[in-house]
């Protein structure tokens, strides 16, 4: 990544090869996966969060194979099939290999190939976090997830319906198959239907596109719930638990989100904005759940690396079922 701006910013060019240092693992990248998230840091979106030195490397998730294994490592050898949500700070995964710290990667699902797999580990990790973390899901309960069709949605319905949760979510009408395949009980056309006339006393809200969507969800609780986003505006929490910052970014944070914090506390309701954290415990635990049948990756397309503006302008377009990843030449 050269700058910031459109997919027109992301050149391929020669660089180093990394090594694996003490605690790392060296993997040689077979597939690595494009978000939401990559957007906004190309575009800027994430400044005041993320700011990484340009030119940089960019790229939060892949999926490969060891090449080295650093100092002070076990658990790993060369040759395994790995994958991971790499360093916040140090991104790396658009690359033919990357230097990975050890806790933030675990062994592939053996029932995925490289393409499917490095578009696990992102989306994911954020499903579980917020699923199981933040809102505390429990069986019984009953939990809304906007825009279910997407990288995102598609693992958190099926992670919400494994936990024991019913599931009622918004989609196209060429998204509403795929997601009641998956698991939700309750399906609503967005550009016919407003959630919030068909939806009441649910127990948590994962809301997954922002704006009207998000405030909207505040109305739909019962007394106590809780609204967790990825697209609203991060609150003091985001600073503090998720990156590590202190307090200076969070006191920024707390004034930033006053209004939508402001908004949710009127409806008696609690609001966090997460932002997920590389866990390779975590991703050991989707590993297993995807081969155990219980989560199905669902990938839209796959480009050549070759390709990965045209694979960022796919993704801008918002129409993606599901993953986007670019493969790399092997």
């Amino acid at each position: 990544m050269t700058g910031y701006g459109d997919a027109s910013v992301m050149h391929m060019r020669e660089v180093p090869q990394p090594t694996a240092g003490a605690g790392e693992l060296l993997i040689k990248v077979h597939a690595a996966g494009l978000n939401p998230l990559d957007s906004r840091l190309r575009q800027g979106g994430m400044k005041p969060l993320m700011r990484p030195k340009l030119p940089h490397v960019a790229g939060n998730e892949l999926a490969g194979v060891v090449q080295e294994v650093g100092a002070g490592i076990t658990g790993f050898a060369p040759g395994d099939r790995v994958f991971a949500r790499v360093a916040t700070t140090g991104l790396g995964a658009f690359a033919p290999y990357a230097a990975v710290a050890a806790d933030l990667v675990a062994k592939m699902p053996q029932s995925l190939d490289f393409a499917d797999a490095a578009g696990l580990p992102l989306a994911g990790l954020t499903a579980i976090q917020a699923l199981r973390d933040e809102l505390g899901v429990q069986a019984g309960q009953r939990v809304f997830i906007s825009g279910g069709a997407g990288g995102v949605g598609t693992l958190a319905i099926q992670l919400a319906t494994w936990m024991g949760a019913s599931v009622a979510t918004t989609a196209s009408g060429k998204g509403a198959d795929l997601v009641r395949s998956l698991g939700a009980e309750t399906v609503i056309d967005y550009k016919r239907q407003k959630f919030t006339d068909l939806l009441h006393d649910y127990d948590a809200a994962f809301d997954l596109i922002g704006g009207q969507d998000l405030t909207d969800a505040f109305t739909i609780l019962k007394p106590g719930a809780k609204v967790v986003t990825i697209t609203g505006m991060p609150e003091p929490a985001t600073a503090r638990k998720d990156l590590g910052r202190g307090g200076g970014l969070a006191a920024l944070l707390w004034l930033a989100s006053a209004k939508i914090r402001r908004q949710a506390r009127a409806h008696q309701v609690g609001y966090r904005f997460l932002f997920m954290r590389p866990s390779g415990s975590d991703l050991t635990l989707l590993a297993r759940l995807v081969d155990e049948g219980h989560l199905k990756v669902v990938t839209d397309r796959v480009f050549p690396f070759e390709e990965i503006a045209d694979a960022f302008a796919y993704l801008d377009q918002g129409h993606a079922k599901g993953k986007v990843v670019v493969r790399m030449a092997t």
